[in-house]
């Protein structure tokens, strides 16, 4: 009998984005903010990381957030609560080190909210001050603000286009903190790589340590096939065993962001494949 990780909720925050809850005792006994999973829906899939976006260690289940672009996050969101996936790997990856800090601002852009919600969490846990910025398109792309508003201590949430009453990014609204006066012993800035790249540039003015996380092109999660190298401080890292977090004023963001797109004409031909034949089906 081949053993399936049950879904136990599916939620939809956005047309595009799915919150699921997978019955998964082992990796919820284990994970800590900052890891990731690797899931496989079936024989035939795909290895594909997600980071992990809340834990409950008592019920054995942990939270997924993901964006559906892709064939196989498509092929997940198509799904329901009672069904399973074969593969759920994990906690993978170096936890966060949240310890020693008493002011902490984190920023989360799209989806990179998902990511910066367990580590705000967290942090309250620690009765640590946490000033959170979450920055999205549009009103209806906004993710998790009730989740952030209890893990936050202030939470400023900006839009693109103002659609919520609140026009900028996120930067704009660090920027005006720090103008203001504000000190962090420490940032977390989680997002699009330019994104993150632009709060290092501010932070690295202000002389603040700021974290970041990566989300690289993987394939096995162990640091063995290279998928998911980067240069920080001048030396090659692995983003699945050394990561995902990194000190962002060390990370070569323009190499980075390089990589990112070295797939993506042959992820769109996946998709348009898949597409295909469920239009056929």
């Amino acid at each position: 009998m081949v053993h399936m990780y049950n879904i136990v909720k599916k939620e939809k925050l956005t047309p595009q984005v799915t919150l699921m809850e997978i019955n998964a005792p082992l990796v919820a006994k284990k994970a800590e903010p900052g890891q990731f999973i690797i899931f496989r829906i079936d024989e035939d899939g795909e290895r594909i990381p997600l980071t992990i976006a809340d834990y409950d260690r008592d019920k054995g289940i942990v939270t997924i957030i993901f964006q559906e672009v892709g064939k196989s996050t498509k092929k997940l969101g198509a799904m329901d609560a009672g069904q399973g996936i074969l593969d759920f790997v994990g906690p993978l990856g170096k936890p966060s080190h949240l310890d020693g800090v008493k002011k902490v601002a984190v920023i989360g852009g799209g989806l990179g909210t998902a990511i910066a919600y367990p580590q705000a969490k967290k942090l309250k846990s620690l009765r640590v001050q946490v000033d959170a910025i979450i920055g999205f398109r549009n009103k209806d792309s906004i993710i998790l603000e009730k989740e952030m508003t209890a893990a936050s201590s202030r939470l400023f949430v900006t839009t693109d286009d103002g659609s919520n009453g609140n026009k900028g990014f996120v930067t704009d609204t660090f920027k005006k903190l720090l103008s203001e006066g504000k000190i962090y012993d420490l940032v977390i800035a989680i997002g699009p790589l330019i994104m993150m790249k632009a709060v290092c540039e501010l932070t690295r003015e202000a002389e603040i340590k700021t974290v970041i996380s990566m989300n690289s092109i993987m394939v096995d999660g162990t640091g063995m096939c290279g998928c998911c190298r980067l240069t920080v401080g001048g030396k090659i890292k692995f983003a699945c065993v050394d990561g995902p977090d990194f000190p962002g004023h060390e990370v070569d963001f323009d190499e980075a962001i390089s990589r990112q797109d070295i797939y993506r004409q042959e992820e769109r031909l996946s998709l348009e494949r898949h597409e295909c034949r469920l239009g056929k089906n």
